[in-house]
């Protein structure tokens, strides 16, 4: 079971960095994105709060996803 737990853990965090990779890489070709100069929290491997200010992004960011095995943010 703890196996399970762990792969399941580690394949989530790939999704969230490869949606982290993807979204910061359009917003550094596309000056127009929705996410450029702004601090980005994904969870579960989606955007779940954008935001110019990383301690709002954080609170969005918790208050989607409490635990911060499961998050990411750029």
């Amino acid at each position: 079971r703890k196996l399970r737990i762990g792969l399941m853990s580690q394949s989530m965090d790939a999704l969230n960095r490869e949606l982290a990779r993807k979204l910061n890489e359009d917003a550094r070709t596309n000056p127009q994105s929705v996410y450029a100069g702004k601090f980005v929290g994904i969870a579960n491997g989606q955007v779940v709060a954008v935001s110019d200010s990383l301690g709002e992004m954080m609170r969005l960011l918790r208050q989607a996803e409490p635990d911060a095995a499961k998050t990411f943010w750029i």
